[in-house]
């Protein structure tokens, strides 16, 4: 059942496929059709929604943003569709979260376990992904909440919670760190490290602090993966980053390696949030969890819980 004006179905299939005749074949309408109410939705709105190329068409920034308010509301009516069609109303139980890697390894699982524990008939599914495709998901709505890290203001998702999370050094046990309260960026940078890619918010920050530092740095390796980065280091390859969401230090040792502070300011311009869509109606299933996430990560303490 389609809950959503023609054209913006219409809109939505264009933007889904980059071509007016890909989309009538799709919809099984004429690509006259399709194109009327192409032209009648950009007059409509004031704005080109598409820039037209020879092989296609590609949305322009205002047809970006529109794509997340229709994905939204498509997200809303399928929403609705479902609870009318079963009768569930507000009990509709499946919740979708995307985090990015920090978060989908201990803390978002475990928060599902627990949540489970009260509530069993609710089913998750987990998107594993990069931050800013996390937060993306949800503002098209995609996903229900994102658990990711951001740096700077968020203007199109509702934050509901931040935090700013220490970042450590991974060291071998035995390694001359091990046990220290807390090393800083230069001495850090005369070991080997094993850093995440550029583009990452903690590759940028890092590579911001070493640049004020003065300090020049060649990573041995350069790998996103925790899994692939705990193993570099426990068979002694260097020294790696990750952000301490308050986990770490109890399993250090069952682990094969030990967690030192890292102590400059940079790191201090990321947060890690809980995000939820903007004036989306949230089912309870969904409203529950986000608290329970926020509690994990935002206690009153101010500290990031042990999850």
């Amino acid at each position: 059942m389609q809950l959503l004006p023609v054209g913006l179905s219409y809109f939505l299939e264009v933007a889904r496929t980059g071509s007016v005749t890909e989309a009538a074949r799709s919809l099984t309408v004429a690509p006259s059709a399709i194109s009327r109410q192409i032209t009648k939705l950009e007059s409509g709105c004031g704005v080109p929604l598409f820039v037209r190329h020879p092989r296609g068409m590609t949305l322009t920034e205002a047809g970006s943003r529109l794509l997340a308010h229709v994905r939204r509301s498509e997200a809303e009516a399928s929403a609705l569709v479902n609870e009318l069609r079963t009768g569930r109303g507000a009990d509709a139980r499946n919740v979708t979260v995307a985090c990015s890697e920090g978060f989908g390894r201990r803390i978002v699982p475990r928060a599902m376990a627990a949540f489970r524990h009260d509530h069993p008939d609710v089913t998750f599914h987990l998107d594993v992904v990069p931050r800013q495709e996390a937060t993306r998901r949800v503002i098209e709505g995609i996903a229900d909440v994102a658990v990711t890290y951001a740096m700077g203001p968020q203007h199109d998702v509702r934050v509901e919670c931040a935090v700013v999370i220490p970042v450590v050094a991974i060291v071998p046990l035995g390694h001359r760190l091990a046990g220290r309260g807390q090393v800083g960026l230069a001495e850090l940078c005369e070991y080997p490290l094993a850093l995440a890619s550029t583009g990452t918010s903690q590759r940028e920050l890092f590579d911001i602090g070493a640049q004020i530092e003065g300090l020049t740095v060649r990573p041995v390796l350069v790998c996103d993966g925790l899994g692939p980065l705990h193993e570099f280091v426990r068979c002694g390859g260097g020294i790696a980053l990750v952000g301490d969401l308050g986990d770490l230090h109890r399993e250090a040792s069952a682990e094969g390696v030990a967690y030192v502070r890292l102590d400059h300011p940079v790191f201090r311009q990321r947060e890690a949030q809980v995000q939820t869509a903007l004036g989306r109606r949230l089912p309870w299933p969904v409203t529950e969890f986000t608290g329970l996430l926020v509690s994990l990560l935002c206690p009153p303490d101010g500290n990031a819980a042990a999850g």
